[in-house]
């Protein structure tokens, strides 16, 4: 396993306070980091997570690793094994093809009804997320992490603007679980080279449709988008010989590094 980070955590500023909401906040922020790692995937998929490890980095107590790891089994993000712990979620070309076609349902619905329903405020915040995103240089697979990390907010905050006047709670919170889950795999796949490519090209014909109010055109670009990149992630598979299983367990270490 590799080195754990510097012990001083924003997880240590909570444990001033004291009591049942201390608990509470640590349980929170200890989730929240964890999260954070297993999308960007610095967590690997398939990785053991060992409690007492992991209670040592943040300094808390085991019954608050447990409980926050309970909370990433209900987001779909850790798997719990009986009377073995519990081990970030794999990922596979399977699920991968499956979680592909669910969200371009989801997000092209949401698309729809937020190219139906948005206003001025809408359109400008689509506008704003857009101007964002083309102004920071898409990252080569040797840039640092912060540049990934950087562009990879950007990224999240234009497809959220796309499908913000959606005005449906439920179908955003789907919609929010899908985007998460999509993008540990756009992580690991960020490492391979040589697949052409031009994503901000693609951001910048899905927003033109929707300024254009071309609907059905808008439509048909996102789900291009999002099947295409499902494709180069698949292909990245398998010009890596890795299989089904897009990061096998075993070999997540030595062939995608830490940190990735």
């Amino acid at each position: 396993m590799a080195t754990p980070p510097p012990r001083t955590t924003p997880v240590a500023i909570a444990i001033a306070m004291p009591g049942v909401e201390e608990a509470r906040t640590l349980t929170s922020a200890v989730h929240g980091r964890l999260r954070g790692d297993l999308i960007a995937c610095r967590i690997k998929p398939g990785e053991k997570l060992l409690i007492s490890l992991l209670a040592q980095r943040f300094r808390v107590s085991a019954a608050i690793i447990r409980e926050a790891l309970s909370r990433l089994v209900a987001d779909g993000l850790v798997v719990a094994e009986d009377q073995r712990g519990f081990r970030a979620s794999a990922l596979t070309l399977p699920d991968l093809r499956d979680l592909a076609e669910t969200r371009i349902e989801i997000e092209c619905l949401a698309l729809r009804r937020s190219m139906g329903r948005g206003d001025a405020a809408w359109r400008g915040d689509v506008q704003a997320s857009w101007a964002a995103l083309r102004a920071s240089p898409h990252p080569r697979p040797e840039d640092s992490a912060e540049a990934h990390e950087a562009w990879s907010a950007l990224h999240a905050r234009f497809h959220a603007a796309l499908v913000g006047a959606c005005g449906l709670d439920w179908l955003m919170r789907f919609r929010t679980t899908l985007y998460e889950q999509s993008e540990r795999y756009r992580r690991m796949s960020r490492m391979v080279r040589g697949l052409s490519r031009d994503v901000q090209a693609e951001h910048g014909q899905i927003l033109q449709a929707v300024q254009d109010a071309a609907v059905e055109d808008a439509v048909a670009l996102l789900a291009a988008h999002l099947r295409r990149t499902a494709e180069d992630i698949e292909a990245a598979a398998r010009n890596g010989g890795i299989g089904e299983e897009v990061i096998p367990p075993a070999t997540a270490r030595s062939r995608w590094g830490q940190g990735a």
